[in-house]
């Protein structure tokens, strides 16, 4: 496990419409670092927000390729993480930390 602070493991939340549909299900949706792990993100979420996380679901977006003035570039990868929270738990991220 690679030592970095919760601050750092969870960089912001995403809100979509998706995201949205998804907390109706106690799901709340979060941009990680690259290189944090589900274990590492559980106590992440756990420890800022003191919730009870259940589980949680980790994919990484690639970035897209894109042109500036003609010359080809790519965005970085993004890690998404799912983060299903105990029943009766929930996050508002309306408020921030």
């Amino acid at each position: 496990m690679s030592k970095i602070s919760n601050y750092d493991v969870i960089v912001a939340p995403v809100v979509t419409e998706k995201s949205t549909m998804a907390s109706e299900h106690n799901q709340v949706v979060f941009d990680v670092a690259i290189d944090a792990s589900k274990p590492e993100i559980k106590a992440a979420v756990e420890q800022l927000f003191s919730v009870k996380v259940k589980a949680v679901n980790v994919n990484i977006r690639k970035g897209k390729l894109k042109k500036f003035r003609g010359i080809a570039g790519r965005r970085k990868d993004v890690n998404k993480a799912i983060v299903t929270l105990v029943e009766g738990q929930n996050i508002d991220i309306s408020t921030g930390l």
